[in-house]
């Protein structure tokens, strides 16, 4: 699988570390059963898929991957904003 950093252009998936789904996280006040399945529940779809990856071996930046789990394709790379 290849990854195209926005920095660096097209590399090996080597070069990357995996951060796993990208998840949207509950509002604060949502309740301890909204954060209890935050925390600990993850779903391992087979197909399009939504995950972070930091180029580790280039320029360090986190990306935003949209993949398929089954055939490698990528549909789209995007750098995450981060907070300085």
């Amino acid at each position: 699988m290849r990854l195209t950093c926005p920095h660096c252009g097209d590399r090996d998936r080597r070069e990357f570390y995996y951060g796993g789904v990208a998840l949207t996280r509950p509002e604060p006040d949502s309740g301890a059963e909204a954060w209890d399945d935050f925390v600990h529940l993850r779903d391992n779809p087979a197909g399009r898929t939504v995950d972070l990856w930091m180029h580790e071996a280039g320029c360090g930046a986190w990306l935003r991957v949209e993949r398929d789990t089954r055939t490698h394709e990528i549909f789209s790379v995007t750098e995450v904003a981060t907070c300085d």
